[in-house]
This record gives structure tokens, sequence and C-alpha cells, in this order.
């Protein structure tokens, strides 16, 4: 058994649409290597910062993150005089082969990383988020607006002229007065 911490830098395209690691980031892997019969079995961890927008507000968000993974990467397959075979096209399904003396992390590091990522990130647990008329954010618990239901807009235009012609009918009547 082998226990190693390494770190390294973020790949590009390590995220989803509103949470990513940044392209070159640190990478914190604290991996343990073990042989078994059919190859290495690789687990750990790895810690890595959040950067992203919250969903409901769009405010920037930042937190530190970790996500453990676990693989067993197979020896490949040989005849009995030891030497490799080809078996043809790789499957999705298949394990993750050993290639010489080295093992991809990459792919197992990236799977572990995006899924641990939200899809939708908040700021703060309860955000409110913001107004869908206005844009402001919704700080206020007594933010509203007046909306009318379109099938009244007519006569609300009607009581809205009415006042208006009032208005300007006693202000021209306090200017006949005055003079």
């Amino acid at each position: 058994m082998v226990e190693a911490v390494r770190t390294v830098p973020a790949p590009e395209g390590l995220g989803v649409a509103l949470a990513r690691v940044p392209p070159g980031a640190e990478i914190e892997l604290v991996l343990r290597l073990e042989s078994v019969v059919e190859g290495v079995l690789v687990t750990g961890t790895a810690e890595y910062e959040v950067v992203g927008e919250c969903a409901r507000c769009l405010d920037p968000v930042s937190y530190d993150e970790e996500a453990e993974f676990a693989e067993l990467f197979v020896y490949p397959a040989t005849d009995a005089r030891g030497r490799e075979i080809d078996e043809g096209e790789e499957d999705e399904e298949a394990p993750s082969r050993i290639e010489g003396d080295m093992v991809d992390l990459e792919p197992l590091v990236r799977d572990a990383v995006v899924l641990r990522l939200p899809i939708a990130p908040l700021c703060q647990e309860n955000c409110p988020g913001l107004c869908a008329t206005c844009g402001e954010r919704l700080e206020d618990p007594g933010h509203v607006h007046e909306e009318i239901d379109p099938r009244w807009e007519a006569l609300a235009r009607l009581a809205r002229e009415s006042r208006e012609s009032s208005t300007q009918t006693e202000t021209h009547d306090d200017q006949e007065e005055g003079s």
C-alpha cells in the first residue's frame, strides 16, 4: 500500500452551468494505492475551491469542497506467456486499465468533482433572489409592485384618465379663482 498527497492544477472545463473549479486552481489529492489481485485499487479525496454565481440573485459564490473517489485499475489482459492481448474496442463499462506503470487519475477526479458541484448554488440557504418585475434584490419583505390583471386593464385605464381629468379641472378652477 502506498499513500501520497499531491497538489495538481485543475483542468479546463471542470464545472457545470453556475458552479466550477477555476482552470489552474489547486486541487489537493490525498491518495491511497493498494495492490490487489486484479490490479491497483485507488481511493482518496480531492479538496478544491468552487466558484460560481448564486442561482437566485447572481451574487458571487465561493467555498471549499471535498470529493471522495475509488476506482479499480486492472492489469492488461495477458496470454500464457505474459504478453499483452489486444481486446479490441474498449467498452464504457469496462474497468480502467493500468497503462505501463501508470494510472490516469484525471477522469476519476473529474467525475468525482463534477458530481459534487451543485446545479443551483446559493449564496445563502434562504436567499430571496431578485424581483421578476424590477430586478432589485428581494431583501425587503414588503417589496411589491401594483400589477393589474390584463382583463381589467381597460377599466384601470379609464379610472386613471378620470382621475387625471378631474385633477386638471381642479387645477384650472383654482387658476380662475386666483385671477
